[in-house]
């Protein structure tokens, strides 16, 4: 006779038959990617969808050699972009983050639930107010108008918030106070590195998110060598339609941003891991 803790450990082939239809459903558009890049021209719109080819090498040395390199230069624009961005509105989460749950102050609570309201309101929506609010400073065109409008993160800020709450014991906080430390010294040294590994979960999803975002920079950019990747790559499918070779660079300009996010992806797993586990053990 099975304990019901066998019972409940025997796996379910519904479950993993709609998680293996999910996982297929998600890589489909990755594998039509890494097909069609492979592909010349000729071969893009005349062959079997998902049969590779061998021109995959010869698409990247021809999108390398569009305008002096230009995709290049759209790579490292949104890497700067979704880095420092990341990296920016990590901190001020966390900082955002951990106010909220170790201090007492008026309006607290009405300060959160603005916040929570904001998780709910989509980005693109802020997009134009956040245009003409940058024009006034003279900002837009400019790497700052992609970069300020993506530093606060209400989402982020709450993430910080639950996680700084669980992480972070309050007799240190004031063990600290007590031998004369200072606020932000406690938050730098004391607080940033308990919350490390949530704070890893809050940067990758802020990287990924800033490092997909096309609304924003389209929006505020009008220079072409400051575009990000969204950006540069919509405007070379947009003249795919008077110039079909241009299709093939898009789609090996495409399939060669994603590699810097499954890149960053590995690099980050184990910390995401330790993240999970610390939260499952928290709560």
């Amino acid at each position: 006779m099975s304990t019901p803790t066998e019972i409940r450990e025997k796996p379910s082939f519904l479950s993993t038959g709609i998680l293996i239809l999910g996982a297929l459903y998600c890589l489909f558009p990755v594998i039509w990617v890494v097909a069609a890049a492979s592909k010349s021209s000729d071969e893009l719109f005349s062959t079997f969808t998902f049969a590779p080819s061998i021109h995959l090498w010869d698409n990247i040395v021809e999108l390398t050699a569009y305008r002096d390199g230009v995709f290049w230069r759209w790579m490292l624009n949104t890497a700067l972009y979704a880095g420092v961005g990341a990296l920016l509105s990590t901190w001020v989460s966390a900082l955002s983050g951990y106010v909220l749950a170790k201090y007492d102050f008026p309006g607290k609570n009405g300060v959160f639930k603005v916040l929570l309201m904001g998780v709910l309101v989509p980005g693109v929506i802020l997009a134009i107010p956040q245009y003409l609010m940058l024009a006034q400073l003279g900002l837009t065109n400019t790497y700052w108008s992609v970069l300020l409008p993506q530093i606060i993160s209400p989402y982020g800020i709450y993430l910080a918030r639950i996680y700084a709450a669980a992480s972070v014991p309050g007799d240190v906080i004031e063990a600290a106070r007590t031998e004369g430390a200072k606020d932000m010294y406690i938050f730098n040294r004391i607080a940033l590195p308990m919350m490390l590994p949530g704070l890893v979960t809050i940067f990758l999803f802020q990287f990924v998110a800033i490092w997909n975002n096309f609304m924003l920079p389209y929006i505020m950019l009008g220079d072409d060598k400051l575009f990000p990747l969204t950006v540069g790559l919509n405007g070379l499918l947009n003249q795919g339609a008077t110039a079909p070779a241009l299709y093939t660079l898009v789609l090996a300009g495409a399939l060669l941003s994603i590699v810097p996010l499954v890149i960053m992806f590995l690099f980050l797993q184990r910390y995401w891991r330790v993240d999970l586990a610390a939260g499952a053990v928290k709560a």
